[in-house]
């Protein structure tokens, strides 16, 4: 009788850390890095304050270790909240930026930029997701020459 009941306390032991390694697998989050919905003309610039209504140069940058979101109205404001902020994850973080013609959100670190835009923030960068769409004789640059231009420009 020890023996059969030995034999229900070890089945009931498996049983029980089987659920519990079940509760633990199933409260992993899964962070999403894709684009949020913004709320157009609610939602406020996590710099500025200035409310995002420019629907072809609003930005989000996602944390990547917690999948905050944080939205901006125009790439400088990101830039010098990266610099304000001390944005420890910033080599790290997903920004997402509106192409200026499509309004459809891609990769701000490959984007192309023109610099010959009326931006909210009057920083004049607009994003491209491809070199056919910038207008002929309008300087290209990257993302990282479009944060150097921002860090020389200041506020």
């Amino acid at each position: 009788m020890k023996e059969f009941n030995n034999m229900y306390l070890k089945i009931f032991r498996f049983i029980i850390s089987i659920f519990i390694v079940l509760i633990f697998t199933s409260c992993e989050k899964k962070i999403s890095t894709n684009p949020k919905e913004i709320h157009w003309d609610r939602d406020m610039c996590s710099r500025c304050a200035m409310v995002i209504s420019d629907r072809n140069h609003a930005v989000q940058v996602i944390n990547p270790e917690d999948g905050k979101v944080y939205v901006f109205d125009d790439i400088g404001c990101t830039i010098l909240w990266f610099k304000e902020q001390d944005i420890k994850w910033e080599e790290k973080a997903i920004i997402w930026i509106t192409d200026i013609k499509s309004s459809k959100w891609i990769d701000a670190k490959k984007a192309l930029f023109d610099t010959m835009n009326i931006t909210p923030m009057a920083y004049g960068f607009g994003a491209h997701e491809n070199k056919e769409e910038v207008q002929a004789g309008l300087e290209i640059i990257d993302f990282n020459e479009v944060k150097k231009r921002v860090l020389e420009i200041g506020n």
